[in-house]
């Protein structure tokens, strides 16, 4: 294998050529950056965390494939990825997961923040130990959105050097939308799950799964309804969960006949409500 073909493996293992993990990490990330920094994030902080989401993101993605490689082979969307082809080693899988890491935590070194670094840690614990949890935890999604929400405190931390209570508000309602798109996207591979033993949401939901998905996108804007009331956020924070109410609406429509292609696309579609929220947060400030 050439280098080029080596590289062009190692992208796939970090799923930079399928960008909606990083968005959805991203977006939340976001909201507490300009949560915390009251409409105006210091901009080297915005871009140490812009990139940790990257980095972040392709080390979890590596783990992820590390920790399901006996699985994926029988699992038609996933017997490709570069671990399960064994076109990549596993040694290799985890020290690219392992560089990854570093690199990401050598970013937030320069900020000089005590309480910063210790949380990453724990952002550095959860990422890894995520794609275990499908072995014995019922609802996996709730795990992820913990993991994909952790840059809520780190980002407070970072403005703040402080977690007040409202970051842990924050990150509850990622926790709720997580649990929503990700059941969207386990509801893809239901089957294929139920025969290799991997728990999900979607399977614990059983044929809840629809009903599931809409209650945890109303407690998700629920909660981020009253993180605006706290912030004293203005009307346009509003309206951008009110679009995200009708995004999430337009989801229903999509999941509603469990069709697997159709609740792809419902995860995919995420990327939006997460852009809506942020648009209207960011307005609230220029008001």
């Amino acid at each position: 294998m050439t280098l080029t073909e080596r590289l062009n493996e190692y992208e796939k293992l970090m799923r930079l050529d399928k960008p909606i993990g990083i968005l959805l990490l991203a977006w939340p990330t976001l909201w507490a950056l300009w949560l915390s920094g009251f409409g105006a994030p210091d901009w080297e902080v915005l871009w140490v965390f812009v990139l940790g989401v990257i980095l972040m993101r392709s080390a979890g993605c590596v783990v992820n494939d590390y920790a399901d490689r006996h699985f994926d082979v029988h699992v038609a969307r996933t017997r490709d990825r570069p671990l399960a082809a064994r076109r990549v080693s596993e040694k290799e899988a985890l020290l690219l997961a392992a560089g990854l890491a570093l690199l990401a935590f050598l970013l937030i070194l320069p900020l000089r923040n005590r309480l910063l670094i210790e949380l990453s840690f724990a952002a550095v614990f959860l990422a890894a130990s995520y794609p275990f949890t499908k072995r014995f935890l019922a609802i996996p999604q709730a795990y992820l959105g913990i993991a994909f929400g952790f840059g809520i405190p780190m980002a407070f931390a970072a403005h703040l050097q402080a977690v007040p209570g409202i970051a842990w508000i924050l990150l509850l309602a990622n926790v709720f939308w997580a649990m929503a798109y990700d059941t969207e996207y386990a509801m893809v591979d239901r089957e294929d799950d139920l025969k290799i033993g991997i728990r999900t949401s979607a399977i614990t939901f059983g044929r809840f799964d629809v009903l599931a998905v809409m209650a945890c996108y109303a407690v998700t804007l629920a909660l981020l309804a009253w993180v605006g009331r706290q912030m004293q956020l203005a009307w346009p924070w509003y309206l951008g969960l009110g679009v995200a109410a009708g995004i999430a609406t337009y989801h229903y429509t999509l999941i509603r006949a469990r069709q697997p292609d159709s609740c792809f696309k419902a995860f995919l579609h995420n990327n939006w409500f997460g852009a809506v929220v942020f648009a209207g947060l960011v307005a609230s400030y220029h008001v």
